[in-house]
């Protein structure tokens, strides 16, 4: 007897709304963002020159039998290009890459994710196991929000140069570390 439960759960940076229908790009080591993905509209009160809309997905279920029940499950990062904006007049190469990074520490969050989801014992589970797995879930997704304002906050949005590069090397040794447990 096989038994499968799934769910999805999705988050992103920034307000909340409906996305049903909306485009995702998924993280991937070999695609990188071009200004061409920004497909929202710039804010028109603002003093930032670029949005960047990220966050996390992930599915679950239990297959096997009801002796050996294993853990199956899927982590996603993703960008919405139509929630991410750029103004006109401030695309550059360095701008750019500082919004890349936005969605590097969205998939470096989902590599966490999978390394906690890879050690959990798929037989102690059950179909009500969702609120334990959730916790796992509810944990990254807010270090991930938190190290997205981290990085904003000490690159002042990218204009501290500085710092941008201070991160960008920090989160590429963190990608490394979770090379494993990449997408």
């Amino acid at each position: 007897m096989k038994i499968f439960y799934s769910i999805l759960f999705l988050t992103i940076s920034g307000p909340a709304f409906a996305q049903t229908g909306d485009l995702k790009i998924y993280w991937s080591e070999a695609t990188l963002l071009s200004w061409e993905d920004f497909q929202g509209v710039p804010l028109e009160k603002t003093l930032f020159h670029a949005n960047t809309n990220t966050g996390l997905s992930y599915s679950w279920g239990l297959k096997g039998t009801v002796q050996r029940m294993e853990l199956d499950y899927k982590v996603e990062a993703f960008f919405y290009p139509a929630q991410s904006w750029v103004q006109p007049a401030s695309k550059n190469g360095y701008l750019l890459k500082h919004e890349q990074l936005h969605f590097d520490i969205s998939e470096l969050h989902a590599r966490k994710l999978r390394k906690i989801l890879a050690s959990v014992d798929g037989t102690k589970l059950n179909k009500d196991s969702r609120d334990y797995l959730n916790t796992f879930y509810e944990k990254i997704d807010k270090e991930r929000s938190a190290m997205q304002n981290a990085f904003d906050k000490e690159t002042n949005h990218s204009l501290n140069e500085e710092a941008e590069l201070g991160w960008r090397h920090f989160v590429e040794e963190e990608l490394n570390k979770f090379e494993d447990f990449s997408s």
